[in-house]
């Protein structure tokens, strides 16, 4: 009987994932259908693309499952199977597979932005978390600053009450050198850092106390990018180190793949895909790498996709079709995953002397960057390549780095004058 009941309670939860599924893919009559035939009830709004993710996370752990032989995991098994270049799940990002898009380029919403902190060296990176609720800067100064987004909307509205709208939820001290990179596990409440010092630090963010890290991974080189795989059980390094290190969140075993391709110079970033399925590297020497997220082979290599200038940036596109980079040569370039081919250019703003990186918005449709020569947040259309906005950076001096939110509007700037900028 319990069985039964359990069975049920499963259903109904499954069904609701499916109404909500369609209802964020703009399917509103099939999710009325749905909810109709099943009897589900209408949900509040729930964590978007919530049955994507769980799905993702269900098949990698399946794949790990299926190539599991012991010893290492699954994803640095040399024994494991590859591939890693299939479709995902469909999902309602922009399809940049249309050639020559013809017409009016959209117009970059209007954003008012405010300086919300400093840090007393410069400001590195950011990185927000899963769900937008919360945002991370690293900086030159070793501190980690954590930042809660509703409490820095009312600070800018102007409606906080006395002390509740302070932005700067908690600092974080406990590196001696520079921050690099930060990152948040796709479900519990940890933030983690890399840094100069050969570190990777554990932050739990759920005890307001808490300023130091509860846990920490040695590594033997400068640690310039941490990424956690969407299950979270895994982490993600690029370090001075050719090859990506990957390390078991609950051993810190560290794996090094088998077939790192001759790789020969230092990672700037190193990201996930959405379902953890490849994994991309930027390098030193202006190359990026695609890896498959299983067996750890190499399974596209874009020798010189920058040049021979850093690479300073990689990610994927929601649908893992393509990946965005930009680099050092003050190019921003979108590639084919399935043929390494370059499809579309961004021109127009000047990196040539800090690492920045370049990003989408919320839906994918505009791509965001800084100009440190001109001082400016530059905006284009991701599917007409066309530039649509140059925003000045509100920063004395060059603009250090860009992030914006997965989820909403929203976007954060960090600068050379220490400074944090939020703009909404």
């Amino acid at each position: 009987m319990d069985a039964a009941v359990q069975e049920a309670k499963l259903l109904r939860q499954v069904n609701a994932l499916i109404v909500a599924h369609l209802r964020d893919q703009n399917l509103t009559q099939a999710a009325a259908a749905v909810a109709a035939a099943t009897m589900t009830p209408k949900a509040d709004a729930s964590v978007p693309n919530h049955l994507l993710r769980l799905v993702a996370k269900g098949l990698a752990a399946e794949r790990e499952e299926a190539a599991r032989g012991g010893g290492a995991p699954a994803a640095f098994d040399s024994g494991a199977g590859g591939g890693g270049l299939a479709r995902p799940l469909g999902t309602n990002a922009v399809d940049f597979s249309v050639q020559n898009v013809r017409g009016p380029s959209k117009t970059f919403p209007k954003h008012e932005t405010r300086h919300i902190s400093d840090h007393k060296n410069v400001a590195r990176c950011a990185k927000f978390s899963p769900d937008g609720k919360y945002f991370a800067t690293g900086s030159g100064d070793t501190s980690i600053k954590f930042f809660e987004v509703s409490k820095i909307k009312q600070t800018m509205l102007g409606d906080s009450k006395e002390g509740s709208g302070r932005p700067v939820v908690r600092t974080f001290y406990d590196h001696v050198q520079p921050i690099n990179d930060l990152d948040f596990h796709p479900i519990s409440p940890i933030l983690i850092s890399g840094a100069k010092d050969n570190t990777i630090k554990f932050f739990d963010f759920s005890k307001t106390a808490a300023r130091k890290a509860f846990r920490v991974i040695q590594d033997t080189h400068n640690v310039r990018s941490v990424c956690f795989h969407p299950c979270g059980d895994y982490i993600l390094a690029g370090t001075d180190h050719p090859v990506a290190h990957l390390y078991d969140v609950n051993t810190f075993t560290c794996f090094l793949s088998a077939n790192p391709q001759d790789s020969s110079a230092a990672i700037n970033q190193v990201r996930y895909s959405g379902t953890g399925s490849m994994y991309v590297t930027a390098s030193k020497d202006g190359s990026l790498r695609i890896w498959d997220g299983v067996s750890a082979e190499c399974i596209r290599p874009i020798i010189g996709a920058h040049g021979s200038v850093e690479a300073t940036s990689a990610i994927f596109t929601k649908d893992e079709r393509y990946i965005l980079s930009s680099g050092k040569d003050s190019c921003i370039k979108l590639w084919e995953v399935g043929t390494g081919r370059l499809v579309k250019q961004y021109p127009g703003g000047v990196n040539t002397q800090f690492r920045c990186q370049a990003v989408f918005n919320e839906t994918e449709e505009f791509v965001l960057s800084t100009d440190e020569q001109n001082n400016e947040v530059v905006i284009w259309d991701a599917l007409t390549s066309e530039r649509v906005a140059r925003l000045p950076s509100g920063h004395t001096g060059a603009p250090r780095w860009l992030e914006h939110s997965p989820v909403e509007p929203v976007f954060v700037t960090c600068g050379n004058d220490r400074s944090v900028r939020f703009w909404k």
